[in-house]
């Protein structure tokens, strides 16, 4: 599952060494190793380098072989990520470079000019495939999918569909009773556990030979969970030290400036003769810069106390929750009506940017006007189920959505079939499907994103587009540090650092992410659709890569790495989706018709 604080959790990483090598340490810290915990999880947004190596999930067939990697060459030192964070405006993702601002999408202009006077000549349907979705948020409640064919909270089916009361949507992860899960393992654990069912307490010499390939299988993933949980546990040390420096400089700190409310203004300006204040100070100075307060690098600290605890723990199963037969891939009926769940964030976000309402006077502009989301909850804090997403998109596909925006991906997928049939089913019935691209700084023409727009035949849907991110500024920045790339698979890029948007009970929130980048395309798309019916999902699509803005001669920083690369080789189009473009097209297109 994607982690909606995914950019600032990075920067918690880099500075945590450095907080060990090139700062003074507080005297009186914590440093005691915890307890290690007996399971341990993980995340699509942290396993670029075990999917790397992976050949046990279930590849796609390729006709050749996987294109290799852009040109690097030696980069000039990289712009400070504090410079970003700090700078980017609130609404950066709807300016253009056009009106000599930053590189966004151009949302703005495109009301002004094209837009300007026009209203939405039809309503269009995106299902966000997520979390779950705040349907209750101020900037959001009127642009909710409404089911028109079912009687809310009356127990019955009424349109036939298959699903009680799915007013707003459905939610895969919830059971009859109303309960939900909220947590749930790696899928490496899932296979792990079911091949242990079979090998854990077999001896390799017992092992008859038509076994023997499944055998040795289930010794190297039972290997590999093996090293990334010891590695998640000293990840879990070492920010735990941090937060600790962090907290106890901070404390420090308030009681020498007689202050709850400290600044890097006024840290930075404090002069004392005391050695433990001037580590102090240097500790809050050297977090502050980077926009991290304690609460962060709490926020991460809790994050992988869950990993450790769910994710890993080959005894962990919140299935029963649900109560239906996970291997059953066939099972469709299943689940409960609450598409908010446990914890909306991330989907809130995604479907914030997409459709939130513009002009209303609170927090943001979405970017589609005449739009409506349809929440469907298939992605927990853990990997999805196959089977979750299968019966998502079919869901969507069935009730009338025109576009799919998928915010998640994971490294493994056992059962892919039944999510490429759904994928198949879905194309068929002209949805457009926008997946992001994911969060490992890694090349997925050679490395594996799930759900993949290659089949297991090979082939490939027609109403697919894969994002990267991007950031705000133009230069070697410009492609998002952490973001996924690639030639082949991924076809463009969109705003993804420091998106601000919609976040459960009314508020609102900045996250970074090719999850918040996949939602700037899903919403252009919907704004095309809004005003162009005509068009199909292979129209539009075809629309947003022929009008992106390239950037020919712009190197950049490659994605996880130092070196630099030219932003045009990171995608199949080189570019940034473009509003205002993609209009002009759209409008092109409909005249030649």
């Amino acid at each position: 599952m994607p982690k909606a604080r995914l950019f600032v959790f990075l920067l918690v990483l880099a500075l945590v060494s450095g907080c060990s090598s090139s700062q003074p340490t507080v005297s009186n810290q914590q440093t005691s190793e915890p307890t290690t915990q007996t399971s341990s999880a993980d995340t699509a947004d942290t396993q670029a380098a075990e999917s790397a190596s992976s050949t046990e999930q279930a590849k796609p067939s390729e006709s050749g072989p996987a294109p290799s990697g852009p040109p690097e060459k030696e980069a000039k030192p990289e712009p400070s990520l504090a410079d970003a964070i700090e700078s980017a405006p609130k609404d950066w993702q709807h300016r253009s470079l056009s009106d000599g601002d930053v590189p966004g999408i151009g949302t703005k202009m495109a009301y002004e000019t094209i837009l300007q006077g026009r209203k939405p000549r039809q309503t269009v349907v995106v299902a966000v495939i997520d979390s779950g979705v705040d349907t209750e948020h101020d900037d959001l409640d009127d642009n909710i999918w409404v089911n028109e064919d079912e009687v809310p909270g009356n127990s019955v089916d009424d349109d036939n569909n298959g699903y009680v009361d799915d007013v707003h949507g459905w939610n895969f992860l919830g059971g009859p009773d109303g309960d939900n899960i909220d947590n749930a393992p790696m899928e490496l654990t899932r296979i792990v556990r079911t091949l242990g069912e079979t090998f854990a307490n077999v001896d390799s010499a017992s092992v008859k030979p038509e076994y023997r390939e499944d055998y040795e299988r289930y010794q190297r993933l039972k290997s590999k969970l093996d090293e990334m949980r010891a590695s998640k546990q000293q990840e879990f040390n070492n920010v735990r030290n941090a937060y600790e420096a962090m907290k106890y400089a901070t404390q420090m700190l308030e009681q020498s400036l007689g202050t709850d409310s400290l600044s890097l203004s006024k840290v930075q300006n404090l002069t004392s003769p005391r050695r433990d204040l001037q580590q102090a100070r240097d500790i809050f100075v050297h977090f502050a810069k980077n926009d991290l307060r304690l609460e962060d690098i709490e926020e991460y600290k809790t994050n992988i106390e869950n990993q450790l605890r769910y994710g890993y723990d080959l005894e962990f199963d919140p299935r029963p929750i649900v109560g239906d037969n996970p291997d059953d891939l066939s099972e469709r009926f299943y689940g409960n009506n609450d598409v908010t769940g446990p914890d909306a964030t991330h989907g809130t976000h995604v479907a914030g940017i997409i459709a939130a309402e513009r002009n209303n006077g609170l927090g943001i502009d979405g970017i589609a006007e005449g739009t409506k989301i349809m929440a469907l909850r298939a992605v927990p804090d853990g990997d999805e189920r196959d089977k979750d997403v299968a019966n998502a998109i079919r869901y969507a596909a069935d009730n009338g959505a025109d576009i799919i925006n998928m915010s998640f991906g994971k490294d493994y997928s056992p059962e892919k079939e039944a999510v490429d049939a759904a994928v198949r089913y879905a194309d068929s019935l002209g949805v457009l499907m926008i997946h992001a691209a994911g969060n490992d700084g890694a090349n997925v023409d050679s490395t594996d994103n799930f759900p993949s727009e290659v089949y297991l035949n090979g082939e490939s849907p027609q109403a697919w587009i894969t994002v990267g991110a991007s950031s705000w500024k133009s230069d070697t920045s410009l492609a998002a540090s952490f973001s996924n790339y690639g030639p082949a698979r991924v076809d463009l890029f969109a705003p993804g650092v420091d998106i601000y948007s919609t976040t459960p009970d009314h508020k609102y929130d900045r996250f970074p992410g090719t999850s918040m980048a996949a939602p700037m395309v899903s919403g252009v798309a919907a704004l095309i659709m809004a005003h162009y019916p005509e068009l199909s999902a292979m129209d539009v699509r075809s629309i947003l890569l022929e009008s992106t803005t390239t950037f020919p001669d712009r190197m950049v920083v490659v994605p996880g790495g130092n070196r630099q690369v030219p932003f045009s080789s990171l995608s199949t189009t080189g570019g940034i989706v473009n509003v205002v473009e993609a209009l002009k097209l759209a409008e092109r297109h409909i005249s030649a018709q």
